[in-house]
C-alpha cells in the first residue's frame, strides 16, 4: 500500500465517527494512519508483479511435473 492509499483509508475511517468524536478526528485520523503503517510494515507482503511472476513459474513447474509423471506411468506400463 502506497502513502496516499494509507492517508485515504485514515480518512474514511475518521468520517465514520460518531458525532460525539468528530472534535478528535484529526487526532484519530493521525492515530489510524500511524497504526495502519505500522501495521502494514510487519506484513510480508509481495508487489502484484512479483506474485504473478511467482504464479507463472508455478504453473510452468507444474506442467513440467505432469510430463514428467506422464513419462514414468508409461515407462512402468512398459515394463
Amino acid at each position: 500500500m502506497n502513502k496516499d492509499s494509507i492517508e485515504n483509508l485514515a480518512k474514511k475511517l475518521g468520517e465514520t465517527l460518531p458525532e460525539g468524536l468528530r472534535s478528535v478526528r484529526d487526532d484519530l485520523e493521525s492515530n489510524f494512519r500511524s497504526v495502519l503503517q505500522t501495521g502494514l510494515g510487519k506484513l510480508d507482503l509481495v508487489t502484484r508483479e512479483e506474485f504473478e511472476v511467482q504464479q507463472a513459474v508455478l504453473a510452468r513447474t507444474r506442467e513440467k511435473l505432469e510430463a514428467l509423471e506422464a513419462k514414468l506411468e508409461d515407462i512402468e506400463s512398459n515394463s
